[in-house]
């Protein structure tokens, strides 16, 4: 694991955006831990979690012209991570978001900020379904730009319906890079070593959830 991962891990852990405990998730799955990416709700937050963005783009060297944020979550993340880049490593990106629905007044349209062209990487906070995803993949394609890759804050790495993870069907679907700061296997690896009783203790279940979940 690389050093800004377990910064990630340990912060999100302080910050309680990464619980351990008894959760219901939205499947209906009884989950040991819940992973809150909407608590990344301040400007000293949303600054920590866009340079580790940053730090996974470097780590990963993907290769992409201009940064795309998914209305809604999308857009101040693809907008702070531009910041990061540019900030911590002299990488100038430009960066491009949709709305929801088109303006009818102005310049109109559903894109503002860059045009998008060339490789365009999403940036999203965590994926489920990925209908959210396949979206902003068409409107890339709309526009005639490359979908080059997709980057996201967590991979919880569970099996869907079809028996695979919705990123392996995306990863699949589009065959392009899917990066996540972090995974489930990730948070295993960090408890088994983690000094900590209290954070130990969830360890067990969570790899039980692993085994009867996982892919």
């Amino acid at each position: 694991m690389e050093s800004f991962q377990l910064k990630f891990l340990q912060y999100v852990i302080d910050h309680r955006i990464l619980c351990f405990g008894d959760f219901v998730l939205k499947s209906g799955r009884k989950s040991p831990y819940f992973f809150n990416a909407g608590l990344f709700n301040t400007g000293e937050k949303l600054s920590f979690l866009a340079d580790c963005y940053a730090d996974m783009v470097m780590h990963s060297g993907l290769e992409f012209d201009v940064i795309f944020g998914p209305a809604y979550k999308g857009i101040p993340l693809a907008s702070a991570t531009a910041t990061a880049l540019a900030r911590n490593h002299q990488i100038d990106k430009p960066y491009s978001f949709n709305r929801k629905e088109k303006k009818a007044h102005g310049e109109g349209g559903n894109l503002v900020g860059a045009d998008l062209k060339g490789k365009a990487l999403i940036i999203d906070d965590v994926i489920t379904a990925g209908t959210a995803i396949r979206e902003a993949a068409k409107i890339i394609k709309d526009n005639d730009a490359i979908l080059g890759g997709m980057l996201f804050a967590m991979d919880r790495q569970e099996k869907s319906p079809s028996g695979i993870s919705t990123i392996q069907e995306i990863k699949k679907d589009f065959n392009v890079p899917v990066l996540s700061i972090i995974t489930l296997e990730e948070i295993i690896k960090f408890l088994v070593v983690a000094n900590d009783p209290d954070l130990q203790k969830h360890l067990k279940n969570i790899e039980a959830y692993q085994e009867q979940y996982g892919v």
